[in-house]
């Protein structure tokens, strides 16, 4: 290692462990929307109510709320292999206590069932940001952390798009319903399985040696040096991440609240058009990946996190407005195009939340950074949903939206605000200056 420096190198196995990580990540967003989607489908076969089925979607955004902070602990203190493991073992746990739930009256089996996997998600959220900067080296960090959220996404749209093609609604045959509905909980358990296995092969702590100098600082820190209560508080003390935090919330939440309130907004236009409605949020959701992986290029070759995030910020906002404001003209394809590019500003946002947080709070635990991001979404996330809901019920969607307007200009504010100070950047630049100097100085 040059001047006494640690060898930096990229290792093979990173990119195994980004694409398990991937999959098993998208499964269990596929199981968060497989409900949802067939609501009716579902409140027949248990004989519950569209509400009780809501909280199977619900019951993700309330567990992930008390149990972040035990999570991001976890992660600090046990590390990446032992959260991977719990990850991807419980959404197995969770798919298998599906199976047992195949018949009519067993809804509260299946809520069990659904509050395991939304446990398993809360060791899943958090994990992009740290995979990226522990695994990939400074010029690849922001566009793996944006593959690794970019798996969650997948999944949405796989759970927006196959499951009403597996279970058709048939009422009047339950036996055929409660067929189908095992092929799809089958289907999801032996692949979330076998997950959990490859995860078990492919996930270890850390490289041999670290991906990027900002590493190699960080773990020549002694771990004595390191307090996990301490780091909570230097980042509410981090003015910067406190306002990221909030326009962070802001931004996703509305995000989750469109998502799950899509189907009301275009049914109310759009009568017996349900099956439109899953494709306009599958177009959301699959131009919001396209979004986030030039999010991640973009960064990873400019380091302009404010100036990027600002303006994609600005763009949902004008994004929401034409939504709103087209919405009721009367034209599917218009709705298709506004819905997509709308998800292609909010979605691509995501990761550049994360990655903005990591560098404005270098050398800070980036798990602990990203739960305290997601914990923030998910409280917006249940606030916008039922105000936007009780809006569009008592109202119309324009009213709803409009809400949902009102709180993205404030969080243009609050991210026009953020003071820039790109630690993590500076180091790994920082430490390459020094060493073209000391190469220069040697001729």
């Amino acid at each position: 290692a040059a001047g006494g420096r640690p060898e930096t190198r990229l290792s093979r196995r990173r990119l195994a462990v980004l694409a398990v990580f991937s999959c098993y990540s998208l499964v269990n967003a596929f199981q968060w929307i497989q409900y949802s989607i067939l609501s009716n489908v579902f409140a027949g076969f248990y004989g519950v109510s569209f509400t009780q089925v809501d909280w199977l979607s619900m019951v993700y955004m309330v567990a992930y709320v008390p149990l972040i902070l035990p999570a991001t602990w976890l992660l600090d203190a046990r590390g990446l292999r032992l959260t991977a493991l719990l990850g991807s073992g419980l959404n197995a746990l969770g798919a298998w206590l599906k199976c047992g739930s195949l018949a009519p009256g067993r809804y509260p089996l299946t809520l069990a069932a659904q509050t395991v996997c939304a446990v398993a998600q809360v060791f899943i959220l958090g994990l992009p940001s740290r995979i990226a900067s522990v695994w990939f080296g400074p010029t690849e960090v922001s566009t793996a952390c944006a593959v690794a959220v970019l798996g969650n996404q997948l999944g949405t749209a796989i759970g927006f798009l196959l499951p009403p093609v597996l279970v058709p609604n048939t009422p009047n045959d339950i036996d055929l319903m409660a067929h189908n509905i095992s092929i799809m909980f089958y289907g999801t358990a032996i692949v979330s399985t076998l997950l959990f296995f490859l995860t078990g092969v492919v996930f270890e702590e850390k490289p041999k040696y670290p991906p990027s100098h900002s590493q190699a600082v960080l773990q020549t820190m002694p771990a004595e040096d390191y307090s996990y209560k301490q780091s909570i508080i230097n980042l509410f003390k981090n003015i910067p991440f406190v306002l990221l935090l909030i326009s962070y919330g802001i931004m996703t939440g509305a995000f989750y609240s469109v998502s799950t309130l899509l189907n009301q907004m275009i049914v109310t236009h759009y009568e017996g058009e349900e099956v439109n409605a899953g494709r306009i949020g599958l177009t959301l959701v699959v131009a919001g990946m396209v979004g986030s992986i030039i999010c991640g290029l973009w960064l990873d070759y400019t380091k302009t996190y404010k100036q990027t995030t600002l303006i994609v910020y600005i763009l949902s906002f004008i994004g929401l407005l034409v939504f709103t404001f087209t919405l009721d003209l009367g034209y599917l394809i218009v709705v298709f195009v506004t819905g997509g590019v709308l998800g292609f500003f909010m979605t691509g946002y995501l990761p550049l939340g994360f990655e903005f947080a990591v560098e404005i709070t270098y050398p800070e635990s980036e798990g602990t950074s990203s739960g305290l991001l997601n914990a923030s979404a998910q409280i917006f996330g249940i606030i916008f949903t039922l105000v936007q809901g009780k809006l569009t019920t008592d109202y119309n969607p324009r009213a709803g939206n409009l809400f949902l307007c009102a709180w993205i200009f404030v969080g243009i504010i609050l991210t026009a605000l953020i003071k820039s100070d790109l630690r993590r950047h500076n180091v790994n630049s920082g430490i390459m200056n020094l060493d073209v100097k000391a190469v220069s100085d040697d001729s």
